[in-house]
């Protein structure tokens, strides 16, 4: 069984649906791994159709009225990219033999302790014979995963002509059968919490098995906010003989698009306990797995399968990646929103580039604009917003809802659309008209009404712009949801400079005063429960006042811990480069203030 160590220690998560649905062409032969979103197959369509002209690569369409057209599609554009980065990265390691600059710049981007690049400069210096260097190359360098993405909640129903189709015609059933069924030795992320339907689909895939030597050619990463959530997903998949092969955990607060609150449990604790419990998850879910395996009458590896444990979240400087690594041990750490800002990486348009650079702690808020009903984390003065109030303003509110990939009520019809669409706020707000409700209260409902935005499209339609095709369907505007912690970069660069950036080589924060990411996540969980307090109805159910006792407690559980952790590594870490102490002691004030209310 064996596992190659990664290149880096960093690695790029899914943003949006189209910022990174092309970065492993971009980044993968370089050794760095990403994510891609299979939410919008309309989009993946149209990339494979610009990436195979882009290699020579003969095209065929594969439209709406092909059976299954939504999983061929995805295996399809998935089969294209694994091609273009394996030729990408054979060019790359036969560079050596002309003016090297692609293999220098992969070697170059390699953390400074990498074993790898400190053996290829001693091979390098002491001349070595070029078909020595291959066969080294050829064993020691491979390239980044194209890991995949499916929030696990986007699985709507579909139908053909009125009928509705079999469960596994279903969104997310249908992406899962794409990647499944690709020629990708990779990753699929899970998000958005469980959906046991899905996993149990999983089950129907052999490349999610172990083969005779215990390798897996498809691996799951869970994507998590705690350690609870972790186990319980864990062992529902190792019961069904598959193995989660990366605990991905994020921030709840402090990231970038949807932001899944926890009940006041922070990062840092939440670290701990992964570290804490690494071998008994280890252990609970192997022993699981085992059994579900003999019971399926397929191989089983002698040892567990390797875990690894990552982390994501506001990370934003060399020593805070550091800290994670060492501290926590962690096998990698995402770096996301600051990614927005590489357009060598990542497909952001000038305009909404000039908004990111700019971009203000104040600019960047939680808005209520996605159609799941999840706090959804957004710019001021998007694009999409503008065109968004412009509707409104006409009186048509709602979007043309051209894909339909977050309908999910039935309010008024009976197959599910989107809220955000023009046909559910139009008899949403002829519905409200008949309520016959004081000004201001109709204000406040016509506005959490039409607040809804259309990111199904919005959140794509930067690959269109960037790529010079076509945005007739889709309209211009573009939504984009980086997390607070692009309030502290203010300028674009290109990959080289945000790699040395994430491994200390060289700075490219702004010159505002960032705080460290652990008191920023603290803050942003303190202000929520502020503003909990604030729109809550009085007088406080009793369910309310146990929400908010919980959430304070787990709060001032979180900041002991830090008090702890900040004291011992005070003298000791540059990562603590203001007094953190100090910062505690005033959230802490603040905290207080609020829950006064409460008492």
């Amino acid at each position: 069984m064996s596992d190659k160590k990664d290149m880096h220690t960093f690695h790029i998560p899914v943003m949006g649906i189209g910022f990174t649905v092309d970065t492993p062409a971009k980044v993968a032969h370089y050794g760095i791994s990403s994510v891609i979103s299979l939410v919008d197959d309309m989009l993946i369509e149209k990339m494979r159709e610009l990436y195979s002209g882009k290699f020579g690569v003969q095209y065929t369409a594969i439209t709406e009225k092909d059976h299954d057209h939504r999983a061929k599609r995805i295996t399809a554009y998935l089969n294209l990219l694994d091609k273009i980065v394996h030729e990408k990265f054979v060019k790359l390691k036969r560079s050596v033999e002309e003016h090297r600059e692609e293999l220098h710049k992969f070697i170059d981007m390699l953390p400074d302790l990498s074993a790898v690049k400190q053996k290829f400069h001693e091979l390098v210096a002491q001349n070595t014979l070029t078909r020595d260097l291959h066969a080294w190359l050829d064993h020691h360098l491979h390239p980044g995963s194209i890991d995949v993405n499916i929030m696990t909640k986007l699985d709507k129903d579909n139908y053909r002509n009125d009928e509705k189709l079999a469960v596994e015609f279903n969104d997310a059933h249908a992406a899962l059968r794409g990647f499944a069924e690709s020629t990708l030795r990779s990753s699929i992320v899970f998000s958005a919490g469980m959906n046991p339907r899905l996993y149990s689909y999983a089950e129907t895939f052999n490349d999610f098995y172990p083969d005779a030597e215990g390798n897996l050619k498809k691996k799951i990463i869970l994507k998590v906010s705690d350690y609870r959530s972790a186990i319980i997903q864990g062992k529902f998949l190792a019961k069904k003989g598959l193995w989660v092969s990366e605990y991905r955990i994020e921030s709840g607060l402090n990231c970038g698009g949807h932001a899944f609150a926890t009940e006041g449990y922070l990062m840092g604790p939440i670290l701990e306990e992964f570290k804490n419990n690494r071998a008994s998850l280890i252990h609970t879910t192997f022993e699981l797995l085992a059994a579900a395996l003999k019971n399926k009458n397929r191989h089983c590896p002698a040892q567990p399968p390797q875990i690894k444990i990552t982390a994501q979240g506001g990370v934003g400087t060399a020593e805070e990646h550091q800290f994670l690594l060492d501290h926590y041990r962690l096998d990698s750490v995402g770096w996301g929103s600051p990614f927005l800002l590489v357009q060598e990486a990542t497909n952001v348009d000038n305009e909404t580039l000039n908004l990111l650079c700019k971009a203000k702690e104040d600019d960047l808020y939680l808005s209520n604009i996605s159609p799941l009903g999840v706090p959804f984390n957004s710019l001021k003065n998007n694009t999409k917003d503008i065109e968004k109030q412009t509707l409104i303003d006409m009186g048509r509110p709602g979007s043309s809802c051209p894909k339909k990939y977050l309908s999910l009520n039935t309010e008024f019809t009976e197959q599910a659309i989107c809220v955000a669409s023009r046909q559910y706020q139009h008899q949403k707000v002829q519905q409200l008209g008949e309520m016959n409700l004081a000004a201001e209260e109709h204000g406040a409902e016509f506005q959490a009404i039409t607040d809804k935005s259309c990111i199904c499209v919005g959140l794509g339609t930067a690959a269109l712009i960037v790529n010079e095709l076509s945005t007739k369907v889709e309209g211009p505007g573009v939504s984009v949801c980086p997390g607070p912690n692009i309030a502290y970069f203010d300028k674009a660069a290109s990959l080289k400079d945000m790699v040395n950036h994430i491994y200390g080589r060289l700075v490219l924060l702004g010159e505002d005063d960032r705080p460290n990411m652990f008191i920023k996540e603290l803050q942003l969980y303190v202000d929520y429960l502020k503003a909990k307090i604030a729109d809550a109805p009085r007088p406080f159910t009793d369910k309310q006042m146990k929400y908010f006792a919980s959430y304070q407690q787990n709060l001032h559980e979180g900041m002991k811990y830090y008090s702890t952790l900040f004291s011992d590594f005070e003298a000791k870490l540059a990562v603590l480069k203001r007094d953190l102490l100090l910062d505690l002691e005033e959230i802490q004030l603040s905290l207080q203030e609020a829950c006064c209310v409460v008492q």
